[in-house]
């Protein structure tokens, strides 16, 4: 199935967090990385940078695991949180495989990759062309193989 989502190309990163900047200034208004929900993960010993998010899994944890439904995927693709009923259980953080669910503790609520509505602002802004937002194969295999050229590129265990 064909559907747009952000594709990162890790040998492209830089580095340079224009990503983590632009996503907490488009969410909060603030340029606070530890708001942004893309992270990028810094390997120094292979010179390398990898910007993660949400990978708006086929079939979400966090949305099976959400006691009030507050969780489920929208119009374009991206699995969001309706911040109207979610409660604040922090469930859905923990069921995360990837931790890409991140507690906001001034505003007392949980926050992931939501694609920004459809346009997303780490894509937009990002230089090197490591994070875009593109029609893609979304199947699992897809995923399988994405995984692989991380662990090609940062070897197994995070180093090489």
């Amino acid at each position: 199935m064909l559907m747009k989502q952000l594709l990162i190309k890790p040998e492209k990163c830089i580095g340079c967090r224009s990503c983590e900047l632009a996503c907490s200034f488009g969410h909060y208004e603030q340029f606070n990385p530890k708001l942004a929900n893309v992270k990028v993960f810094e390997y120094e010993q292979e010179a390398a940078a990898v910007p993660v998010m949400c990978l708006q899994c086929e079939e979400p944890s966090c949305l099976k695991v959400c006691p009030v439904k507050a969780i489920s995927r929208d119009e374009n693709g991206a699995v969001t949180i309706n911040y109207r009923k979610c409660i604040g259980c922090k469930m859905c953080l923990n069921a995360c495989p990837l931790g890409n669910i991140s507690f906001h503790p001034l505003a007392g609520r949980v926050f992931k990759c939501d694609f920004c509505g459809g346009d997303p602002k780490c894509a937009r802004s990002c230089p090197s062309g490591a994070i875009t937002y593109v029609e893609s194969d979304t199947t699992d295999e897809r995923r399988k193989l994405a995984g692989d050229r991380l662990r090609d590129l940062i070897g197994e265990g995070g180093t090489k």
